[in-house]
């Protein structure tokens, strides 16, 4: 347990920051489990209507600095030729 009071203050803020991380990289994953689904499924209109959404959730965890930019290039990559292959 910490012992001085900005020890303290770090652990009240670490524990607000968590609950935000966990809310965006649920949101992320889940976005991504949706996509992948449709893409599975050769549901092409509807998985390019999900892209935009795709890429603003990866791209605020890249913002708020929950995965790295070049992890977020990789991610879009991927999921982009996931869909191009699917056809």
């Amino acid at each position: 347990m910490p012992i001085t009071s900005s020890a303290k203050k770090a652990l009240r803020s670490s524990k607000r920051k968590r609950v935000f991380n966990l809310k965006r990289k649920g949101e992320m994953n889940n976005t991504i489990k949706e996509y992948k689904k449709l893409v599975l499924a050769k549901k092409e209109d509807e998985a390019k209507k999900l892209l935009p959404k795709l890429q603003k959730s990866i791209d605020k965890a890249v913002k708020t600095g929950l995965i790295k930019k070049n992890t977020a290039a990789r991610k879009k990559s991927r999921l982009m030729k996931k869909l191009s292959v699917a056809r």
